[in-house]
């Protein structure tokens, strides 16, 4: 009984909200209003669960998608614009070293180096976000690069005429590649590697809030069947089975092609994206300790280094010791991670070559340093008469370039086949969720329809 009044002063007023609020529990106390609840309450889950599954499952696919086509060729094209470079360093020492008139092939390779990092600069910046630091970065080299090619025009004008100071012109075109345009390619090629690592993260984590939504509307509807069965001692209903159907299908298709997804991504990462790395660590320390070799033969012991127990060493040629043993650890970590003929074999032969190549080197040091300049040039980029040692590092290079195409290849069909799995699941998890959810009203718009 609500309380009394005043006499002469009216009830306050009840909200629209407190009305509507006790209606909808003066209806609850039925039968027909509770099956209007329960149908209300399975709509909204299975539709929650479908919209969700579609939100997740899209970010997960299109970063999947980036992987593939976005960060991953970004992240190789860094390498590329990495390797191009110490490439046209490495060829320009070569060249200086054959003399005035460098040959037609060295100039070509210089020429096509300096050109495929032009245009991987074009490339990077196109997928640089503007104010990024892979912007700035890439802003750098491309302020760097006519500097660089000014020197050894330089060095190879002097070079022409005989004059000493075009070495000094190649040492310093060397100095401004090692010391700033090569650690700012790094910089370049560990960014897009983050942005790979981040498009993997992305892409690889399971739904989860989908899965437990998708459980919670299937218990629901399950609970909906039982609480039929009791009442009525019908076994099925058939919109309900509908729904339970749908969200079922929907439910086992998230879970199996988000984890056949998360494998083949899985796989690419570490059968593809890996190597991949290892090999263009490989290929650059192979670049570097061409450079190096050559540049000892050119400052002919201008440049020394100082070791920790006293000992002087020719600059160049310890820099080129340290290179042969990064590029030994890599040969061995890329074979480690080979898991298949293919794969291995190239890097077997690079590692060959790479063994080979420190003979030979060590023979025209030995020349060198017991004063006969010409027998250790003729080592170094002789013709094959003088199994020079250039004639390794082109056999290093080149199977390290088919090492690199197999396990892109790989990384490709991994990749692609992990993105697939998920292309069709937000939407078909929508549709799917639409008909479940169509599927629980006109069960239990069957069961209302029973009381009218």
């Amino acid at each position: 009984m609500p309380p009394a009044t005043p006499a002469g002063v009216p009830a306050p007023r009840r909200t629209a909200f407190a009305e509507g609020a006790d209606r909808l529990r003066a209806t609850a106390t039925t039968e027909p209003g509770r099956l209007r609840v329960i149908g209300a309450v399975l709509a909204v889950l299975v539709v929650a669960f479908g919209a969700v599954t579609a939100w997740q499952m899209t970010d997960r696919s299109h970063a999947a998608d980036d992987v593939l086509h976005s960060s991953q060729p970004l992240s190789a094209g860094a390498a590329d614009i990495y390797r191009s470079l110490a490439d046209a360093n490495t060829t320009a020492s070569s060249g200086f070293l054959a003399g005035g008139q460098e040959p037609t092939a060295t100039t070509r390779r210089y020429e096509r180096d300096i050109e495929t990092a032009a245009a991987g600069l074009v490339t990077a910046a196109a997928g640089a976000e503007p104010g990024s630091p892979a912007a700035d970065t890439i802003a750098k080299l491309n302020k760097l690069l006519p500097r660089y090619k000014g020197l050894v025009e330089r060095a190879r004008a002097n070079n022409r005429q005989g004059f000493p100071v075009g070495g000094a012109y190649l040492r310093a075109a060397n100095e401004v590649m090692q010391q700033q345009m090569l650690p700012a390619a790094q910089d370049l090629y560990t960014k897009e590697n983050q942005r790979l690592r981040s498009d993997y993260a992305d892409a690889t984590p399971y739904p989860w809030f989908a899965i437990v939504l998708g459980v919670l509307a299937l218990a629901a509807l399950g609970w909906a069947q039982r609480r039929h069965f009791l009442r009525t001692n019908r076994v099925l209903n058939q919109g309900l089975v509908a729904a339970s159907a749908a969200c079922t299908i929907a439910l086992l298709w998230l879970v199996v092609g988000h984890s056949v997804a998360r494998a083949g991504l899985s796989s690419s990462y570490e059968h593809g994206v890996r190597s991949l790395n290892v090999l263009h660590d490989a290929r650059i320390a192979s670049l570097n300790a061409r450079g190096n070799e050559n540049l000892t033969l050119v400052s002919r012991g201008a440049e020394t280094r100082k070791l920790a127990n006293g000992r002087v060493l020719d600059a160049y040629d310890y820099a080129y010791a340290q290179d042969m043993k990064a590029l030994s650890a890599r040969l061995a970590e890329a074979g480690s991670l080979a898991d298949d003929q293919a794969g291995g074999r190239p890097v077997t032969a690079a590692a060959g070559s790479m063994k080979v190549w420190q003979q030979r080197h060590d023979q025209a040091r030995a020349a060198d340093d017991d004063g006969n300049y010409q027998a250790a040039l003729n080592k170094v980029v002789g013709s094959k008469a003088d199994q020079p040692t250039g004639e390794c590092f082109d056999s290093v290079d080149a199977n390290l370039a088919k090492a690199l195409d197999h396990e892109e290849s790989r990384f490709e069909q991994a990749a692609g086949g992990g993105r697939n799995a998920m292309s069709g699941l937000p939407l078909g998890s929508a549709v799917l969720a639409v008909l479940g959810a169509a599927g629980a009203v006109l069960g239990i718009g069957r069961r209302l329809s029973e009381y009218r």
